[in-house]
């Protein structure tokens, strides 16, 4: 990797924006886990479907405008996107539901995971749309 200043600048963008996405994470799973559920991870769930949305729209948003700089880009994408939802975590908790013995709360989160994933990237995408949409019609 070449060691210019903006490969550094897109480093620590992805690091700054990675920080921010996994307090966030920690701080919303801890919330809706001890409000929501004892067993169900829903936590996680929440934390990957708000994430596929903001993903959603920050990617439509970034095709639609290309106003973002690739260093930004990263920052939003890579780095919150990427520190803020847990894939890792949904893996390892369906696969300790399972191996408890718990096959029905397994597959019910990986089904609702990946259904409600995709409506979130969907949604994400649906509201970047509306927002140029009006941002258009205003300007």
């Amino acid at each position: 990797m070449s060691q210019t200043p903006s490969s550094a600048a897109l480093i620590v963008a992805i690091a700054a924006g990675s920080a921010v996405g996994g307090v966030a994470r920690f701080l919303l799973t801890t919330v809706v886990q001890e409000r929501w559920s004892t067993s169900f991870p829903a936590g996680t769930l929440v934390v990957n479907v708000l994430g596929c949305m903001a993903l959603g729209f920050i990617s439509y948003l970034v095709l639609e405008t290309g106003e973002f700089s690739p260093t930004t880009r990263a920052l939003l994408t890579t780095g919150f996107c990427g520190g803020f939802t847990t894939f890792s975590t949904f893996a390892m908790e369906t696969i300790r539901a399972a191996e408890e013995g718990a096959l029905q709360r397994a597959m019910l989160y990986v089904g609702s995971s990946v259904i409600a994933g995709l409506a979130g990237i969907w949604i994400g995408a649906a509201a970047a749309r509306q927002a140029l949409s009006i941002i258009r019609r205003v300007a």
